[in-house]
């Protein structure tokens, strides 16, 4: 039977809702699956993603975050290395660029051949080509960078955003996470830990069934009577307990924000009210473009009803071999509709206060990693991820590595530095947005970040 709680049950079960159900009892557990409140009880809740007050104007009021797992290449890609050209040969040795770069835009920031549709895109560009991340082991970086801590489990950076910030979207979750990759981490990369569950992300597949459960199979008349069953459930059970219990009311909004995504839901995914010239500037038609294409048009109609925060997943970054065909594959499947995606923002008003940022868990090394001379090992002392709109400098570059490219010398942004810039664009104090858990204020940047001020436009 699929109803609006068969939503949440079956999210439930892939670890978004992993801590609503505790210390209830099944029960307890079974009276709150309702679909909403009548209006004398809803009046009791503060809905937990109603807009928020920034503490100063902010310069974004939403991010996407185009995620590459594996690491891409920084030398192959955004960082233009010319004293390595012409280098190579053999194990351990220095392995200079596979790929050419050429000056772009009016700006002049080198850009690989890899991305010649990205590339007309280069003065909204700002490179950050001194990032930084604590370990180049692949799990413990990509955990780092969606969630700030590698050794324990932590609210994600999105939740972070939708806590503080709240949503403007009625009918769908503040934070929603496409095709997620399920290794190097799973569900904590886009889990809310020790936040209220209304602030997780909210997993998107791919197809028809995106999100499981969406298609109602009872009638309304049928719907509209288990939802009155469920709500004198919900009467009765507040009557028992405390009406500000966080772990009640994560459940109780996610049954009431499930049943308007059977409504919401398949208007979002239908791209079918699109121009043929949309689904040609996102490269819908192009089997090599248009599974990525897909998801960055998604992206923007989910950015236009108001979602906070946006990630979309690409994998198959990790070139230990095959660099030079590994890299332009990847950047064909992607160049295409990372453009469409700026254009149609840009076209529609909505780059100027969307953050776009791009980049993986981390870089790759300046030497041959297999004596090939097309392989790059991992690296996280250096390497380089881009942003555009959102307030950020446009045909800029913030930071450098070394001469190799191995590590970074100028403009270092480690991964707290990254958090605290993306919250302050978003125009949270990172320092001010905390949470008190077992006795103390976490927040998203631990102890540390420092914001990217140069790269503020």
């Amino acid at each position: 039977m699929r109803t609006c709680s068969n939503i949440i049950l079956a999210s439930t079960r892939r670890g978004f809702l992993q801590r609503t159900s505790a210390g209830f009892g099944w029960l307890a557990f079974a009276a709150m699956k309702a679909s909403g409140l009548r209006a004398e009880t809803a009046k009791s809740y503060l809905n937990p993603l109603a807009p928020k007050p920034t503490h100063f104007p902010a310069r974004a009021k939403r991010v996407i975050f185009l995620y590459m797992q594996g690491g891409p290449s920084q030398m192959e890609t955004f960082d233009w290395k010319p004293e390595m050209v012409g280098r190579s040969g053999g194990a351990h040795k220095l392995l200079g660029p596979v790929l050419k770069f050429s000056p772009q835009g009016q700006s002049g920031l080198m850009i690989s051949e890899a991305f010649p549709e990205l590339s007309q895109h280069a003065d909204e560009l700002c490179l950050l080509n001194g990032c930084q991340t604590r370990t180049p082991s692949h799990s413990q970086a990509t955990v780092a960078l969606h969630t700030g801590n590698d050794m324990f489990v932590r609210p994600s950076m999105g939740a972070w955003c939708v806590y503080g910030l709240g949503s403007e979207a009625e009918d769908l979750p503040g934070y929603i996470t496409i095709d997620p990759p399920h290794d190097q981490g799973g569900a904590m990369n886009y889990g809310s830990a020790f936040l209220p569950a209304t602030y997780q992300g909210m997993r998107l597949g791919n197809g028809r069934e995106a999100v499981p459960n969406l298609t109602p199979s009872l009638s309304e008349k049928d719907q509209r009577l288990q939802v009155d069953f469920a709500q004198r459930l919900n009467r009765r059970l507040m009557e028992r307990h405390d009406p500000s219990n966080p772990e009640l009311e994560g459940v109780i909004q996610s049954m009431q924000l499930a049943c308007k995504m059977q409504t919401s839901v398949p208007g979002v995914l239908d791209l079918s009210g699109e121009s043929d010239s949309v689904m040609e500037r996102y490269g819908l038609n192009q089997n090599a473009t248009s599974r990525f294409g897909t998801q960055c048009l998604t992206a923007r109609r989910l950015a236009e009803r108001g979602v906070r925060f946006i990630q979309i997943s690409h994998g198959g970054w990790d070139h230990h071999n095959n660099l030079s065909q590994g890299i332009l594959g990847r950047g064909e499947s992607i160049d295409k509709p990372i453009a469409g995606l700026l254009t149609d923002l840009k076209e529609r008003d909505m780059l100027k206060d969307t953050l776009v940022l791009w980049g993986g868990e981390f870089g790759r090394g300046a030497y041959d990693d297999k004596g090939d001379g097309n392989g790059r090992g991992h690296q996280a002392k250096g390497f380089t991820m881009f942003m555009a709109g959102g307030g950020v400098k446009g045909g800029y570059r913030h930071g450098a590595t070394d001469e190799t490219g191995s590590e970074a010398v100028e403009g270092k942004m480690g991964t707290h530095d990254l958090h605290a810039t993306i919250l302050h664009l978003l125009g949270l104090d990172h320092e001010l947005l905390t949470y008190k858990y077992a006795g103390r204020d976490f927040r998203l940047t631990d102890v540390a970040g420092e914001v990217a001020k140069d790269i503020l436009a």
